[in-house]
């Protein structure tokens, strides 16, 4: 089967069965996502959501780190993974906010990552949200995922990001982004994944070495 082909059912199988995949990132607003994105660094969306029910009553601008502090944003954020980082970088981005450029002026990857902690995976799952951008964030589940399929042959993350771009349309990289997302999440988990009722296992490479 060519590669053409294994994508076509790949992206066919994956958006029909999330079609209504989106962020399940809880904010109010663009400045609280980019947080809630941040946070989520080794860190579930669910106990991010949980934390910022909170956390979010207080900082709804980048203008409240004045009220909050490092030490206090360290406080509400304490158990989700990396904290004392997190909260170092999450006061550092309201410093920059509120100071010299606003938020809704960063419209590209490469401005974004400027900002602390915010990587180029961060860039992309920020503006594939907000703006619908076309990019699919690639991280180790993407990564897990795109592999055992054999779409893409590559050993790390940023190597699998390279070879996907290459190779996927653009124009619906960003529903795939959330589709796949989903797929990762609740169907290709990394333990257990449910390959023998799993549509697309015909043309799984995993599913095939896992049958011998």
């Amino acid at each position: 089967m060519k590669l053409r082909e294994k994508i076509d059912i790949f992206k066919t199988w994956v958006f029909e069965m999330f079609p209504d995949a989106v962020t399940e990132l809880e904010y109010s607003n663009s400045f609280q996502l980019l947080i809630a994105i941040i946070m989520s660094a080794q860190t579930t969306d669910k106990q991010v959501n949980k934390v910022n029910k909170t956390f979010f009553k207080y900082l709804k601008t980048p203008e409240d780190w004045i009220k909050l502090w490092e030490a206090k944003i360290k406080d509400y954020i304490k158990t989700i993974s990396f904290f004392n980082n997190k909260a170092k970088n999450i006061f550092a981005t309201c410093q920059i906010l509120v100071g010299s450029k606003k938020l809704d002026e960063y419209k590209t990857i490469w401005e974004l990552i400027k900002l602390p902690w915010v990587w180029i995976k961060t860039a992309k799952v920020f503006l594939a949200v907000i703006d619908d951008a076309p990019f699919l964030a690639v991280d180790t589940h993407v990564h897990r995922v795109l592999n055992r399929v054999w779409i893409v042959k590559a050993k790390t993350p940023l190597e699998t990001d390279k070879k996907a771009e290459k190779i996927l349309n653009t124009d619906d990289l960003h529903k795939l982004h959330h589709s796949l997302i989903m797929f990762w999440r609740y169907h290709c988990t990394a333990r257990s994944p449910k390959c023998e009722i799993c549509p697309i296992n015909y043309v799984c490479n995993y599913y095939k070495k896992k049958k011998k």
